[in-house]
């Protein structure tokens, strides 16, 4: 029997985020997930969905001419096929990102992937989900993202930094919360604080004003 996985929808956008920001990117953005981020823009994909075959997701994938395929959510790893679905497309000769939220443990997914990792902060409402342990399980190819909402969780976010050794491990990722940070308020501070890490918008918003591209 195929394995098979909950599809909110799959689709070919820009991607948004991440070091592969602006490239073309097929999205696999799959059903369901476990947090409720105050923040979240995805709300739309916590249920439903329609249910496909891996063969069935691949197909589509393959429709594109692109070598980039991001797996996103929701929560992506709530779905235990979510590791074989990533298999078969590495083995397929895609580049695949993973965009997970952090509360999950990752030590299962195949190191050839690109794991993009939020460490959820003060403002998300979160914060107690995360995994620490998954940050051993990070390498050089992969990135840390965090969302920051306001002062307190840039503040936050830097003594992460410290803590963790973030930046030794892998890249690090700070992105304002759009419509609540002001993004230049964000940038200045990390210039300020001369801190090594990647500023970031949602490309995708600016855009399109939605979730497409994350």
């Amino acid at each position: 029997m195929d394995l098979s996985l909950r599809i909110t929808e799959i689709f070919y956008s820009l991607q948004g985020e991440s070091s592969t920001v602006g490239l073309p990117t097929v999205f696999i953005r799959l059903t369901g997930c476990p947090l409720r981020c105050g923040y979240c823009d995805t709300a739309y994909a916590f249920n439903g969905g329609e249910k496909q075959t891996l063969p069935q997701i691949m197909s589509q994938v393959k429709s594109y001419a692109t070598r980039y395929v991001t797996v996103t959510g929701g929560e992506p790893l709530a779905q235990p096929a979510c590791n074989a679905l990533m298999v078969e497309l590495l083995d397929a000769g895609f580049q695949v990102s993973l965009e997970t939220s952090g509360a999950l443990d990752v030590s299962g997914v195949d190191p050839r992937v690109v794991k993009v990792m939020d460490l959820k902060t003060p403002g998300s409402g979160e914060m107690r989900r995360n995994l620490y342990n998954n940050i051993s399980f990070l390498t050089a190819q992969d990135q840390v993202k965090f969302v920051i909402a306001d002062e307190a969780d840039y503040q936050w976010s830097k003594q992460q930094l410290t803590e963790h050794r973030l930046t030794d491990r892998c890249q690090v990722l700070f992105s304002p919360v759009m419509g609540t940070m002001p993004a230049v308020s964000l940038a200045d501070w990390i210039l300020a604080d001369q801190l090594p890490v990647r500023f970031q918008i949602q490309l995708h918003k600016y855009l399109w004003d939605d979730a497409r591209g994350k």
